[in-house]
């Protein structure tokens, strides 16, 4: 039984520079992507960053979302089957329930898995 669980959420001050982190538990072997979603009240999910890494792909791969880009940054621990998020410069848009999605096997949304949130409030 897969479970991921996200950590490092709270309030935080505009501006600050909190990390996240996702740990997968249930599997041995490294997954094929991991990436991190957000959705704001209101609003859909949106992609925040995605990296792909271990033995299905060629190499580690990121891709952002427009909103963060230049200010987020995923990383990878295969070895731990984790992955964080770092987050620079928070601004109040930030505001939202961070999602970690999980990929092992590169078969698409119908495989994938979530984890539960952590919601990161973004305000003075």
């Amino acid at each position: 039984q897969v479970q991921l669980v996200e950590s490092g959420g709270g309030s935080v001050q505009p501006g600050g520079s909190p990390t996240l982190s996702c740990a997968a538990s249930g599997r041995s072997y490294s997954s094929y992507e991991m990436a991190w979603y957000r959705q704001a009240p209101g609003k859909q999910r949106e992609l925040v960053a995605a990296l792909t890494g271990g033995p299905l792909a060629r190499g580690n791969s990121a891709e952002y979302g427009a909103a963060v880009k230049g200010r987020f940054t995923i990383s990878r621990d295969d070895d731990k089957n984790a992955a964080h998020l770092q987050m620079n410069s928070l601004e109040p848009e930030d505001t939202a329930n961070y999602f970690c999605r999980v990929d092992f096997f590169r078969l698409g949304p119908n495989y994938y898995y979530w984890g539960q949130g952590t919601q990161v409030t973004v305000s003075s």
